[in-house]
């Protein structure tokens, strides 16, 4: 895209989660990526740069507007997820990414979107948060331990359920992959990530 502006790109400096980024390295090489919730593309940007494919999906037009990646990397698509039908039936991506956003009756339908070999790495508000902030409401914070039972099926390599610092709040995150089958040898989940 063409611009006057000196920065073509103004969400590119958004900075990705923590937790995305320490647990990135289990997603297969140059694979396909489902951000659910995208925003402005501050995962998106992460995994463009590692030379991931990207599917986006988010209800907001101007932010999906807003990701500057070419279409050949990116498929960016505007949809109302909780009211209307999933756009990707039958499909399933290396990754699955969902970062400030709960929806439960969408959970079964994310964890399925998992390709064998694939991961899910999910953060978001948890219960306790009512105490320090927004989001306040129960249908908006996970209960205690509830992304391991939705994660059922997946083999968890972590998980944590807690308070944080700066700011204040109340957090729940999984990372899971769906094991392929059979499998071939004994798998090793990296529990830090070793610079190539």
């Amino acid at each position: 895209m063409a611009t006057d502006s000196p920065n073509p790109h103004p969400h590119e400096h958004l900075t990705p989660s923590a937790w995305v980024k320490r647990w990135s390295h289990l997603v297969p090489k140059r694979g396909r990526i489902l951000d659910v919730a995208c925003g402005h593309g501050r995962h998106a940007y992460w995994f463009y740069e590692q030379k991931h494919h990207l599917t986006l999906v988010d209800r907001a037009q101007d932010a999906i507007e807003s990701i500057a990646i070419p279409a050949t990397s990116c498929e960016a698509i505007v949809a109302d997820i909780e009211s209307g039908p999933w756009p990707f039936p039958g499909r399933q991506f290396d990754a699955v990414v969902v970062t400030n956003y709960l929806w439960r009756p969408l959970m079964p339908t994310l964890v399925a979107s998992v390709a064998p070999g694939g991961v899910l790495i999910y953060e978001t508000f948890a219960q306790g948060n009512e105490t320090v902030g927004k989001p306040s409401r129960p249908d908006f914070l996970l209960r205690t331990g509830e992304l391991l039972e939705t994660c059922r099926g997946l083999r968890v390599v972590a998980f944590e359920d807690g308070y944080q610092d700066g700011p204040e709040r109340f957090t729940q995150r999984i990372v899971a992959v769906r094991e392929p089958s059979p499998l071939e040898a004994v798998p090793r989940y990296l529990l830090s990530h070793r610079p190539e």
